[in-house]
């Protein structure tokens, strides 16, 4: 028997609740004694709470609270985890590896039946994200250690700017994914701040012999709505928005994270009302309305519908430059490259 079907075994047997010595164990699992030991070891280090008590009464037990729980999973349970591992997986989770040993391990420990389904209910899920490479994977393993740890790290940051790559102490406070990014929020001991970094842009990062106390109640996913828009979500002064337009259209606008989080009310599907604050009023929200086109109407304020006629009058004035430089040409007297229409195979001179 393989030493995984020894230590389950054990369980079992343990969760009548009996005291249990490691000679019982093995002539009731018909194993040798030093293996009932081996096994023991493992399923400690496993995190098995299993209790212990030598002399003349001793023996091995469970925890109370470990006897009266499930060793197994219902098929909602297996399906959960199951496609839990497919999004991990997917969105570039840095412990992957170690969840799908742990669904392997509930597919080797289920029946045919379960297995089926299992394997139907994983194929019918799909997630596209962008790939997370080998060197992202390293470091959002670092940092999440690094967070659990309280330990202090070095990086070695690069802005995305043509100025050279920054040395920090960093306190790991957190690390969270969002729309296909991962970022690292943490004290900066450069800028002596909470500050946010990406983490497909650190360079290097090294363990140090300073420790740290995250803050209680700290929260990096709130941190990180917040600093990616300033202003957006708890800001001092607020403008109320009313938008209508086609219901498809507004039910997609409330699933954006900034208008999703803002949203006061839907009086009806054709309409509804948010409150932003005003800095992202005046900067983010008209680009994100911009896609929209027609099918959205702004009932208030006027202040937006002003600010819009500004940026797209702005878009217009980008766009008619580039046109003008593409149909201009460069030589006299040789014909400029016009573009094909759609549907053409490439440009034409």
């Amino acid at each position: 028997m393989a030493k995984a079907d020894n230590m389950l075994s054990i369980l079992w047997l343990l969760r009548s609740g009996k005291k249990m010595t490691a000679q019982q164990l093995a002539d009731e699992l018909e194993i040798h004694v030093r293996t009932v030991y081996r096994c023991m070891d493992s399923l400690s280090a496993s995190g098995a709470p299993i209790i212990a008590d030598s002399g003349p009464n001793g023996g091995y037990t469970l925890l109370g609270e470990f006897v009266d729980s499930p060793l197994l999973f219902d098929i909602e349970e297996q399906k959960a985890l199951v496609h839990a591992s497919i999004f991990a997986r997917e969105a570039g989770y840095p412990f992957t590896d170690a969840l799908a040993r742990a669904v392997d391990k509930l597919k080797r420990y289920s029946n045919e039946d379960q297995l089926e389904r299992m394997n139907r209910h994983g194929n019918g899920l799909a997630v596209i994200q962008t790939p997370t490479d080998a060197k992202e994977l390293e470091w959002l393993r670092r940092l999440e250690e690094a967070a659990a740890l309280g330990e202090s790290l070095s990086m070695v940051y690069d802005k995305g700017t043509e100025l050279a790559p920054s040395h920090r102490i960093l306190d790991p406070y957190g690390i969270v994914h969002w729309k296909g990014i991962w970022y690292v929020v943490g004290f900066c001991r450069l800028r002596q701040e909470v500050r946010s970094f990406r983490v497909d842009r650190i360079v290097r990062l090294e363990a140090t012999d300073t420790r740290f106390e995250r803050p209680a109640a700290f929260s990096a996913r709130d941190f990180l709505l917040r600093s990616l828009l300033p202003d957006s979500l708890d800001a001092e002064t607020l403008v109320l928005v009313r938008i209508q337009g086609h219901e498809h259209a507004l039910n997609e606008l409330c699933k954006h994270w900034l208008f999703g989080h803002a949203l006061v009310e839907r009086r009806r599907p054709d309409e509804a009302l948010f409150k932003l604050g005003e800095h992202s009023f005046h900067t983010y929200v008209p680009y994100f309305l911009l896609p929209y086109g027609k099918s959205l109407e702004i009932v208030e304020p006027p202040a937006l519908i002003d600010r819009m006629a500004e940026v797209s009058h702005e878009m217009y004035k980008h766009y008619e430059a580039m046109q003008t430089q593409i149909n201009r040409p460069l030589i006299a007297g040789i014909e400029p490259i016009r573009l094909r229409p759609v549907g053409g195979k490439g440009l034409d001179s």
